[in-house]
């Protein structure tokens, strides 16, 4: 899209405000709210915000940053039409003030990664499939985790009460361009899933962030809260976000497919696998990012806890969905949708690219059930642990080969000092259960 075509755009819908948006280092969308007057100076990237006010970024001294628009990104937001009235967004890049890329802006540093892939012959496609959860709110407007929704898999109306609110998200997304593949109830109780189709990674990281605002904001209206916390209630499953990603040639073919292997993997595929494998613990701090990520990644739940790889096994980390040709692909299965997907999709292509770069051979694939298996047999497996908690995830991270240099110096130590003071905070916090464990005891 071009310039021209968005003020043209702006003229024919009366759209009369504008929201410049971009993420902080911790996925959350920000955004800076403009009237009409504002928009060509916006389109044109001169619009400045303090960059110190936002967790991650720079100190107060440094603090003068600028938005530049990706014009591709431009979009209607169709909830915010009233009396004719239109609004609309886009997405930004965040500059300094000299004009250069700010190296803590996530977006920014995917593309990074992105070209130094493009530089090895390859470009990345992602599919996030971002589970949530809608609940009712209390008479205050606050979250709760109270659903009048008594559904199960693929339940239909009229046991699926949360049906209508998940179609207007879906009308919602379809207007903004979206392609809805699948939508359905998900295992748990108020739980829910929309697919969208697979994109380019930086378009699948803005696809992913947009989805879930959308989804948010759309449950407001019906009442609702919606929550990506990946574990909101002990007990049942949590929400995941099982990332589909495959390498392309840049010729356009699918440099994972071989059709003369077994599996119809190509090496590269296989290459992939193992540096996903090898990376796996690290990458966990970014997938998989909260206190409260850990206590979904346990035995018992659907959700992956061990290193493995299977063309068909669910309980596996990586699965390799049946379908074949430009289709075939990888689907981690660990991210929650809490993560930043502009990190995540980094630190999960880097660590395929790292097995690429080392003709890495992954272990024989898993096809029995390993949550049945035992630790010998895990051992003769090969097959090694997801970390336990954020802290030990954090961790695997700072000694990683790649998390530095994939996130960059001011990510990578910015993400780590807040980590470690997110799990401090964990740590010495008096929790529910200590009081109800300990103090009718001693």
């Amino acid at each position: 899209m071009t310039r021209e075509e968005i003020m043209q755009i702006i003229e024919d819908e009366n759209i009369q405000f504008f929201r410049l948006q971009f993420v902080d280092i911790f996925g959350f969308m920000k955004n800076v709210a403009l009237p009409k007057s504002q928009i060509e100076k916006a389109l044109d990237g001169n619009i400045m915000f303090d960059g110190s006010s936002i967790d991650g970024f720079v100190r107060i001294n440094e603090s003068d940053m600028y938005l530049k628009p990706d014009y591709n990104t431009f979009t209607k937001l169709p909830w915010r039409n009233k009396d004719g009235v239109a609004a609309a967004r886009i997405i930004c890049d965040v500059y300094k003030s000299n004009g250069q890329p700010f190296e803590g802006c996530p977006r920014v540093n995917l593309k990074r990664v992105l070209a130094e892939s493009r530089e090895m012959g390859y470009t990345m496609n992602v599919g996030t499939e971002a589970e949530f959860f809608l609940f009712e709110k209390d008479e205050d407007g606050l979250p709760t985790t109270i659903t009048s929704d008594v559904a199960g898999y693929f339940s239909l109306d009229p046991e699926d009460m949360g049906n209508d609110c998940r179609r207007e998200i879906i009308e919602t997304l379809e207007k903004m361009g979206f392609e809805i593949e699948a939508s359905h109830h998900e295992v748990a109780e108020g739980q829910h899933e929309i697919n969208f189709k697979y994109a380019d990674a930086l378009t699948a990281a803005d696809n992913t962030v947009t989805f879930k605002w959308v989804v948010k904001s759309i449950a407001s209206r019906y009442g609702m809260y919606a929550t990506f916390m990946p574990k909101p209630i002990f007990g049942i499953n949590g929400s995941g976000m099982h990332t589909n990603q495959s390498l392309f040639n840049l010729d356009g073919t699918n440099a994972f497919f071989d059709e003369s292997d077994p599996l119809q993997l190509s090496k590269v595929a296989y290459s992939y696998i193992a540096g996903c494998l090898k990376n796996a613990r690290a990458f966990a701090a970014v997938t998989n990012p909260l206190v409260n990520s850990y206590k979904r990644l346990v035995p018992g739940y659907e959700a992956p806890v061990y290193c493995a790889w299977s063309a068909s096994n669910r309980s596996a980390l990586i699965r390799i969905p049946a379908s074949r040709g430009l289709s075939t692909r990888t689907e981690i299965r660990c991210p929650d949708p809490t993560c930043n997907p502009y990190l995540a999709f980094a630190m999960m292509l880097n660590s395929g690219l790292e097995g690429v770069k080392n003709n890495l051979t992954p272990p024989p694939g898993v096809n029995r059930d390993i949550f049945k298996m035992t630790s010998a047999q895990m051992d003769e497996e090969g097959i090694v642990v997801m970390p336990a908690s954020l802290k030990e995830a954090v961790e695997e991270l700072k000694v990683s080969s790649i998390g530095r240099s994939t996130l960059g110096p001011h990510i990578f130590d910015k993400y780590i000092e807040a980590k470690e003071k997110e799990w401090d905070n964990f740590r010495t916090a008096v929790t529910d259960w200590e009081l109800d464990e300990y103090l009718s005891v001693y």
